[in-house]
């Protein structure tokens, strides 16, 4: 079965092309700076062991132009590696929020594509890309049958005490206002894998996704009981842009006395906080090398970074009354040793004991880097969105 995974964002395209039931994909792809002049696509084919890269930068206006410079690559003589795009069964949307309504993975119908659609104003910088990715698929690829995998899913098993705010009933009932939790795609991926690797089922894991965007996750038996993420994904952790748990009364404050709208308070706390905010880079690699020159507010802003994860790993451990593994999966959490490092620092409390040669080893697959004398395995685990979405594919087919 082929099976062609999109992750499609506001302005960029992931997607990789799996042969079900192997788990290695037979290609992957990006596409960045959609609707600019200088769009870039990188498309990689894997075939006998060897990678070949196609990149190329043209003007893609939008999702449509740029899935279909993919089909495109798909198919061309020479590289491609279908001949027709009725050869793909089934396309695998990553959607990010499917609110309360959706805790499966879905079947896309025209009853779906609306309430996906109900739901942008609940996540506005996603679900529009989504959508669109959504609605351009069906067109390329009218034979497959389209699926969507909701980020929100993992997270519905949360308990009502843990998913609800002390704020009105109501409006949790007419509003939706919630905890909902994002990455659920990833937390569950690597979760799975921590627990095969444990050998253990009912293993109590902490998953730590770290990228630019950043969330933690406590995981009992399989099963979300809580995350850091909230009703939007706005909420726990410091991030590259946006600034993680702050006192509400904060938003209150800055649009009486600073005279900000809400609009304009909305783009500070999603898009000029976090990382950005505290040092001016976004990007951790920056920030790191702006520490390492002596800077002392990326010297500061890596603290409270890895504060900020202690202090849920503390909650965690509580509400999981025990850790047997804690996981640093995505971007930041698989490549930044020192994040690593400073996270796992005096925590020796829960168990957590580093080896610092251990993390300071590059590779690209599952391994501890705890210490021989942790009674609390640390592992980074490289997650795979597009594999776990590939595979509830499956499942839900099967």
């Amino acid at each position: 079965m082929n099976i062609f995974v999109i992750n499609a964002g506001s302005s960029s395209v992931k997607y990789q092309l799996f042969k079900m039931p192997a788990e290695k994909p037979i290609c992957s792809g990006l596409i960045e700076r959609i609707g600019l002049p200088d769009s870039i696509i990188t498309h990689k084919i894997f075939s006998n062991g060897e990678e070949n890269i196609t990149r190329a930068e043209l003007p893609l206006p939008d999702h449509q132009m740029a899935l279909l410079e993919v089909v495109k690559l798909l198919t061309e003589p020479g590289i491609g590696i279908i001949q027709d795009p009725a050869e793909i069964g089934v396309v695998g949307h990553r959607v990010v929020h499917g609110g309360e309504r959706f805790s499966e993975t879905t079947i896309i119908s025209p009853e779906v594509k609306e309430e996906i659609k109900q739901l942008i104003s609940l996540a506005p910088l996603h679900n529009p890309g989504n959508f669109q990715g959504i609605e351009v698929a069906e067109k390329l690829f009218p034979h497959a049958t389209q699926i969507a995998v909701f980020d929100t899913a993992f997270h519905q098993t949360m308990p009502e005490k843990a998913f609800r705010y002390a704020v009105p009933t109501n409006l949790y009932h007419e509003l939706g206002v919630r905890v909902y939790g994002f990455h659920g795609t990833s937390h569950k991926y690597v979760a799975e894998k921590a627990a095969n690797y444990l050998n253990k089922p009912e293993a109590k894991i902490i998953t730590i996704h770290l990228g630019n965007g950043c969330s933690i996750a406590a995981v009992k038996a399989g099963k979300c009981i809580d995350t850091s993420m909230g009703f939007t994904p706005l909420d726990g952790l410091i991030m590259g842009t946006r600034s993680g748990a702050i006192d509400a009364s904060v938003v209150f404050y800055l649009a009486s006395k600073a005279g900000l709208t809400v609009e304009q308070i909305d783009i500070l706390l999603n898009r000029k906080s976090g990382m950005l905010g505290l040092t001016g880079f976004s990007d951790m690699r920056e920030v790191q090398k702006a520490r390492d020159a002596g800077d002392a507010d990326a010297h500061l802003a890596y603290e409270m970074y890895a504060y900020r994860i202690q202090k849920y790993i503390g909650s965690y451990v509580a509400a999981l009354n025990g850790l047997d593994a804690l996981v640093f999966t995505a971007g930041v959490g698989e490549n930044d040793a020192l994040t690593r490092e400073l996270v796992c620092s005096n925590m020796t409390f829960f168990g957590l004991q580093i080896d610092l040669n251990k993390n300071a080893e590059r590779s690209s697959e599952l391994r501890e880097i705890n210490s021989d004398a942790a009674t609390t395995k640390i592992l980074i685990i490289p997650t795979n969105e597009e594999l776990e979405i590939a595979n509830q594919c499956v499942q839900l087919l099967a």
